[in-house]
């Protein structure tokens, strides 16, 4: 049986006292409230994840960064280093999310660099991964996810599979209010475990946490849960919102 996983990435959003006192709103939930199976991770801006980490007191929460730099140290000024991110008590670092790849230009080669320096540094990775709407609509999300995967994990082991989750993203339904159905993230959350068992086994595949992202809220979170292949989600604005973050992870079938 899989773990359940919500993840939440707060973007470029909470000034330093809002971000502690929704860390502290989401963790005194967890304590309230028996969730067993129920994973929460909250990737906060880089400046609160020391704070944040030290200060969660709920044994199934846990914190993780936004993304992090492709090198170990140096002269790279306003980077942060997959060490830096650990020292702080951060277990995870989301790496690949929509945002990087289009804002930042990132590409599968630099990710793959990125997540091989993560757990490196004993970090888990949250990788992302997902198609845009003109890719969907000439019929190529099957590729592209496919082709995203494959080169952002090679060369990386059985071993270090179990540290990385995958989170499809459709990107046209990411701040759009728009939604992927359960039904079509059902498809591709399977297609993605198909991938996982060319690539690595059918035991891996088995065991390997996919999420979903692309705004997923209180609405329809429960729907898209009860889905066979998807094991939780990557929220964004919805992770903002106390009420409508708990509510969320509440809201796995049976648990």
């Amino acid at each position: 049986m899989r773990r359940k996983v919500v993840a939440g990435n707060w973007k470029m959003n909470m000034k330093h006292a809002e971000g502690l006192s929704l860390a502290q709103a989401v963790d005194n939930f967890l304590l309230g409230n028996d969730l067993p199976g129920v994973d929460v991770i909250l990737c906060p801006p880089y400046i609160h994840l020391a704070h944040i980490a030290g200060s969660l007191r709920a044994p199934n929460i846990s914190t993780g960064a936004q993304n992090c730099s492709d090198h170990d140290a140096g002269a790279y000024t306003g980077e942060i280093s997959a060490g830096m991110i650990k020292s702080t008590g951060a277990e995870y670092v989301i790496i690949g999310h929509s945002e990087r790849r289009s804002y930042f230009n990132e590409n599968d080669e630099l990710l793959n660099t990125k997540i091989k320096i993560a757990l490196k540094n004993e970090l888990r990775v949250i990788f992302c991964c997902g198609e845009v709407l003109s890719e969907r609509e000439k019929g190529k999300h099957f590729e592209i996810v496919k082709s995203q995967i494959e080169k952002a994990l090679s060369g990386i082991s059985r071993e270090d599979l179990a540290d990385i989750i995958i989170a499809y993203e459709p990107v046209w339904a990411i701040g759009t209010g728009v939604t992927a159905s359960s039904g079509q993230a059902q498809e591709m959350h399977s297609y993605i475990r198909s991938i996982i068992y060319k690539l690595f086994g059918k035991e891996e595949a088995e065991k390997a946490l996919i999420l979903y992202g692309g705004s997923c809220k209180p609405s329809n979170s429960a729907e898209l849960f009860s889905m066979e292949d998807v094991d939780g989600g990557l929220i964004g604005g919805a992770s903002l919102n106390e009420d409508d973050f708990c509510k969320i992870i509440d809201s796995f079938p049976g648990k």
